[in-house]
């Protein structure tokens, strides 16, 4: 049966519904932007609830490139404030967070002395907008030494490169510590509990009214301040507070492409700093497999399990095959997903690839603070000015920020090498816990390194509730390979049980809903 450790989603419920008292800070939203704001308000000694309708991160939080990055064609873009800012908190996150964030040196191909002249001289700028917190120079490489970094790298052309640095990590894994960073800091986070409705007294937003999804009991729950930081939902829960309130969101789509590490075997990433649509391509080494995005394709309606478009992947393969000797084929696709990105409306807003991804942060006639666009990278930055504003709007003592040198979870121990590197501290403990149990030391599946006992933490520690849950985003089986993913739901759907204490009928539904969500992320040839 599950674990009654502090992170466990009964504790947390537990916590929420014996308290009648009036919370400081409610935030809607449990993603990147939500769960920083958790964090930042919670560590300034604000009482602080945070409600997501789904798991933590099943939205944009757990989709993205998995870079921490300034943005290099924000620096072509001339938006220099946007890219130094991001260059900073990339550098903090590294420190914050060395478990799960590392430099990632990123080569960008020369086919011209021309190019080698400007792109040398644009990242010495990107070097130098770092300040202190730069991960590495940039320099220019021979075509033997580039071949040495990527040796997959296909020569036509090709007279070298320019090495650079930016960050590599784990997305949703860091969102799962910075849950846990928020609830050690005082904060109660709930996983499944959509919100509803607002409560208002005198014209102004009091509170909210969500849902636990599991038991269906409405949770009234009275704030000084209410925060919407749902991302590309934003404007849904505006319109819970105002139905006529103006579509603030332009969102737009990105997916990525998976591959086998063969493809690119090296821990040099590859950026294509010119595509037919404005953007670039990156293809990035990342967990032994080879990851190629992104795309920008407008959207006119969000979903929480967005498709891949037939036309983004032939944008991608196109794209990327000049680059590799292994011309790579739609059946080398190993998995594919898409994630939303909730841009701020700017104009026209028909070119999402040019809209910038600055914050925005608004407030209505109500009281409602509503967060709105930013990217991964900047989260902690964001959230400190959400939290200031919310702080105003509020009332609340004013108290500063103390987020910009916090360790988060994990960070503080050594890490064990392999598949429990990215747990950081908690490592030990799943060794120990795997070794306690002869079949909870067993993979999962073939083709895929996670232990059984990843799941069994994963239910007791991370609040995974579900079979997606745990092999989308408390591991990363889906997003590497979706069919060795479907064979290891049987395997996750009975350790999943036996620590949620549901019966074989819960698992035959967990199966047949992970399976639906899986067909997402697979490429269907007719081979």
């Amino acid at each position: 049966m599950e674990s009654r450790s502090q992170f466990s989603r009964d504790r947390q419920l537990e916590r929420l519904t014996s308290d009648a008292g009036i919370w400081d800070l409610v935030v809607i939203g449990g993603g990147a932007t939500g769960v920083g704001i958790a964090v930042d308000a919670a560590t300034r000694n604000y009482r602080v609830a945070l409600f997501e309708q789904h798991d933590f991160g099943k939205g944009t939080s757990s989709r993205s490139t998995k870079l921490v990055h300034g943005g290099v064609r924000y620096l072509e873009q001339g938006n220099i404030s946007l890219v130094r800012e991001a260059l900073h908190e990339r550098g903090r996150l590294c420190r914050n967070a060395p478990h799960l964030v590392h430099p990632l040196p990123t080569i960008v191909p020369l086919h011209s002395q021309w190019e080698r002249f400007y792109y040398g001289l644009g990242l010495k700028v990107y070097d130098l907008l770092s300040g202190r917190l730069r991960l590495g120079p940039s320099r220019h490489l021979s075509l033997a030494e580039t071949l040495a970094e990527i040796p997959t790298l296909d020569t036509t052309g090709l007279c070298g490169g320019v090495r650079y640095f930016d960050g590599a990590f784990d997305d949703a894994r860091l969102l799962v510590n910075l849950v846990q960073t928020a609830i050690e800091s005082g904060a109660v986070c709930l996983n499944y509990a959509p919100v509803r409705g607002l409560v208002k007294e005198s014209g102004r937003v009091a509170g909210i009214i969500a849902q636990d999804a599991e038991s269906g009991k409405v949770l009234r729950i009275r704030a000084r301040v209410v925060v919407n930081a749902t991302g590309p939902f934003s404007d849904q829960v505006r319109r819970l507070d105002d139905p006529q309130a103006a579509a603030a969101i332009v969102p737009s789509q990105g997916i990525h492409l998976v591959f086998d590490r063969a493809f690119m075997p090296g821990d040099t990433a590859l950026v294509v700093p010119k595509t037919r649509d404005g953007r670039v391509v990156f293809a990035i080494p990342w967990h032994e497999h080879a990851i190629v995005g992104t795309t920008d394709t407008p959207l006119t309606e969000v979903s929480l399990e967005p498709r891949p478009l037939p036309s983004e992947i032939e944008f991608l393969l196109e794209t990327i095959t000049p680059y590799w000797t292994r011309k790579p084929r739609p059946a080398d696709i190993r998995s594919i997903f898409a994630g939303i990105r909730p841009l701020v409306r700017s104009g026209d807003a028909r070119n999402t690839a040019k809209l910038a991804r600055d914050h925005v942060i608004r407030v209505s006639s109500s009281g409602l603070v509503s967060i709105m666009g930013g990217k991964w990278t900047t989260y902690r930055r964001m959230a400190e000015d959400c939290v200031h504003r919310a702080a105003e709007v509020g009332g609340l003592l004013p108290t500063p920020c103390r987020t910009k040198t916090l360790p988060i979870h994990g960070a503080q121990g050594e890490s064990l090498p392999g598949v429990l590197a990215g747990y950081g501290s908690d490592g030990p403990a799943i060794e120990q816990l795997a070794s306690s149990r002869p079949e909870l030391s067993k993979p999962l599946a073939d083709r895929l390194p996670y232990l059984a006992a990843q799941v069994v933490w994963s239910a007791r520690h991370e609040m995974a509730r579900s079979v997606e849950d745990i092999l989308t985003r408390r591991v990363r089986a889906l997003f590497l390979d979706a069919d060795a993913a479907v064979a290891a739901a049987p395997k996750v759907a009975e350790l999943l049980a036996g620590e949620l204490g549901r019966d074989a009928a819960w698992q035959a539904d967990q199966l047949q809903q992970f399976e639906a969500v899986a067909e997402n992320y697979r490429y269907h040839t007719s081979d």
